[in-house]
């Protein structure tokens, strides 16, 4: 897990087609306290390092053969073969200690989806790949620590997905880690509502009164782990200065809930963590970017936050 005394950090270069690679490149450009690796194909970083300017030989590589030609912009679902099997390889490596973590760069869950591997997210798969029953999806930045009750669903489905059971492990998972891996002995959690108006006493919506508040109770109990949770709160208002004030986490019910905000506040440095694993795993807040691979425009700044947090959350 550590060369000397640096920690190894696996970094997967994503979809070849999006900024991925453009990012990885740019990790040499700034200095770390780690062994930096990154895992994906080695030409295809060097063509995109001479095609940006930059200069490969600075890193380091665990090479993954694509399985066909990369253009720039272009999808390809005969590459998503090739990005399952750079995660393959990270997740391995943290299993077996050789990582200390893995920061993924931004993958295409559609070119996955069009190749006939059905995938929802990064979260999911890591979930699956580790045999983890539940994960939380957890983005911080901007003073912001954004948990998901729920994740990459259509929101049709969002209320039937919120279950009591569901909401209490995901509350328990989010609780242990903020002490466990961020070092918060009495985390104070925010928990937003589902509906307006947290439900409008009930004439908006139930699941606050049948859901979300039993179990909120139910956990503030001493002999359920006396948790500091405040709740359920109007969406609309949770995330205003005041209500924030005080508070190491903050719970959404869904995905764009709790993201629109985290991204207005901190999309340049924002950075994904993957809340219950048995390994680290952090990850940029943002997408492929098709349009911008290969033209060095890139932002590079959310991939080195990811990186700076998998190390402080690896000790």
């Amino acid at each position: 897990m550590t060369a000397g005394r640096l920690p190894v950090i696996a970094v997967t270069s994503g979809e070849p087609a999006g900024i991925g690679p453009d990012l990885c490149l740019m990790l040499a450009r700034r200095g770390f306290p780690a062994r930096i690796v990154v895992i994906g194909d080695r030409e295809l970083l060097a063509q995109r390092a001479q095609q940006l300017g930059f200069e490969p030989g600075k890193l380091e590589i665990r090479h993954v053969a694509l399985r066909a030609p990369c253009t720039p912009g272009l999808l390809d679902p005969a590459n998503a073969v090739y990005v399952r099997d750079v995660l393959d390889l990270a997740i391995a490596g943290c299993l077996s200690r050789e990582f200390a973590a893995m920061v993924t760069a931004p993958v295409h869950k559609g070119v996955f989806n069009d190749a006939g591997i059905p995938f929802t997210g990064h979260t999911e798969y890591l979930a699956q790949k580790t045999a983890t029953p539940r994960v939380v999806m957890l983005l911080a930045g901007a003073g912001l620590r954004v948990a998901l009750a729920t994740t990459h669903l259509a929101l049709k489905d969002v209320p039937a997905a919120i279950t009591r059971d569901g909401l209490e492990a995901t509350i328990r998972i989010l609780h242990a880690d903020l002490i466990a891996r961020f070092g918060i002995a009495h985390p104070r959690i925010l928990v937003a509502g589902l509906n307006p108006h947290a439900g409008e006493s009930g004439h908006m919506g139930r699941e606050e009164i049948e859901v979300i508040a039993p179990v909120l109770e139910k956990l503030r109990q001493p002999e359920h782990g006396g948790m500091d949770l405040v709740g359920p709160l109007p969406a609309d208002t949770l995330f205003t200065k005041q209500v924030l004030a005080g508070s190491d986490a903050q719970l959404a019910m869904y995905h764009d809930q709790g993201l629109a905000v985290l991204k207005y506040a901190a999309f340049e440095d924002g950075v994904n963590v993957t809340l219950g694993l048995p390994i680290v795993r952090t990850s940029v807040d943002h997408g492929t970017a098709l349009a911008l691979a290969g033209t060095g425009r890139a932002d590079p700044r959310s991939l080195f936050a990811a990186v700076d947090a998998a190390l402080a959350l690896t000790g």
